[in-house]
């Protein structure tokens, strides 16, 4: 049950981030901020449920990590942009 909120919450932080992207607001970069919180924060509970799984576990958040920072800065980037036009 764990795995799949996990994923579900992951998906959606990147559905959310993507959004963000091309619409970027304040608050979907918030929502973006929580959910990638609460993506961690579930990782790190299944990680410590199966501590034998943690090596692939902290490639595949290193990933996933590096994919939602990227959109999280372009959509800050393009919003400080576009309030200051």
């Amino acid at each position: 049950m764990l795995v799949l909120t996990h994923i579900l919450i992951a998906i959606s932080s990147l559905v959310v981030t993507t959004l963000a992207f091309f619409v970027p607001t304040k608050t979907k970069l918030n929502i973006t901020y929580a959910l990638v919180g609460l993506t961690f924060l579930s990782g790190a509970l299944l990680v410590l449920s199966m501590p034998s799984h943690l090596v692939s576990s902290c490639i595949s958040g290193l990933l996933y990590l590096g994919i939602v920072l990227a959109g999280i800065f372009a959509a800050r980037y393009r919003l400080a942009k576009q309030t200051s036009r």
